[in-house]
């Protein structure tokens, strides 16, 4: 039987806690529940490097080899102790004992694996026969920046088949900003592609992060040229926002210029975005 030696928190995302490679449980804030995360990144690597991550030893890079034989095993195993043990009773808090989604997730970009659309049959494979339907969706929460290679399209079109979900990383409207949050020179206009393309493929929602940088909210104009992107993305085929501010501390050079936002200021940027006519739905 699996047993991760300390028991969840929201706070705690430590991808060892289950002592598996690819597989690690959280209590997802924002799904509302345990999510179960695959990680096809444990090589700690990834095509970005956000500001706010909490990935300790990030490196640039792609995902490794995955062995999609040992994966199974993993997430198979994993999920007959959650559906048919008593995981959930001993290791989850009391409300949140209900599984609410497998993730890809992790260390790292995970469409940047070879084998990411094989590992969406798998997981799908193993969520029936799990005997979980699709209340529990399949997401995959990326930074959408290789959308446009054909692999990683087959894999969000397979998702979207299986009512699965992407959470589609925008955190910043400029060039400027994207650079300065998520380590990479990114045009709006590519990033609005990526989004307006994977919503074509797959229900997506955006996953929004905001804090304050060196003391200063996002000023207006940031939220302006923010708002832009999933404009010319077409607000229209979007499920909306997912928009969420520090909960974890970062594991970056970066974290001295990071500060949480309030409550009531994340609030008022959600009532901002409303305005365009999303959904958006607040994890301070």
């Amino acid at each position: 039987m699996i047993s991760p030696v300390r028991p969840l928190t929201i706070r705690n995302h430590d991808r060892d806690l289950a002592g598996l490679t690819y597989v690690y449980p959280v209590l997802s804030r924002r799904a509302g529940g345990v999510s179960i995360g695959i990680n096809l990144n444990p090589n700690n690597a990834c095509n970005w490097h956000c500001a706010y991550c909490q990935v300790p030893d990030l490196v640039r890079g792609k995902a490794p080899v995955i062995d999609l034989a040992q994966l199974e095993q993993e997430l198979g195993g994993f999920l007959d102790d959650l559906v048919h043990g008593d995981w959930l009773q001993r290791h989850a808090p009391e409300g949140m004992r209900t599984i609410r989604d497998l993730a890809f997730s992790g260390n790292g970009e995970p469409t940047s694996a070879a084998v990411f659309p094989e590992a969406v049959e798998l997981a799908v494979r193993l969520r029936e026969r799990a005997g979980l339907g699709r209340e529990v969706p399949i997401r995959l929460i990326t930074n959408g920046s290789l959308i446009a290679q054909a692999h990683v399209q087959q894999g969000v079109r397979a998702l979207g088949e299986a009512g699965g979900e992407v959470w589609f990383k925008v955190d910043a409207g400029t060039a400027e900003a994207m650079a300065r949050i998520n380590g990479v020179r990114m045009e709006p206009a590519v990033v609005a592609k990526h989004l307006a393309l994977s919503a074509s493929l797959c229900p997506t929602w955006v996953q929004t992060c905001m804090f304050r940088w060196d003391g200063a909210p996002p000023s207006g104009s940031e939220l302006a040229a923010y708002l832009d992107v999933l404009t010319a993305a077409g607000v229209d085929t979007l499920q909306g926002v997912l928009l969420y501010g520090l909960a974890r501390p970062s594991m970056q050079v970066e974290a001295s210029h990071l500060t949480a936002l309030a409550a009531e200021e994340l609030e008022a940027l959600a009532a901002r975005i409303r305005e365009k006519g999303l959904t958006v739905r607040v994890s301070p």
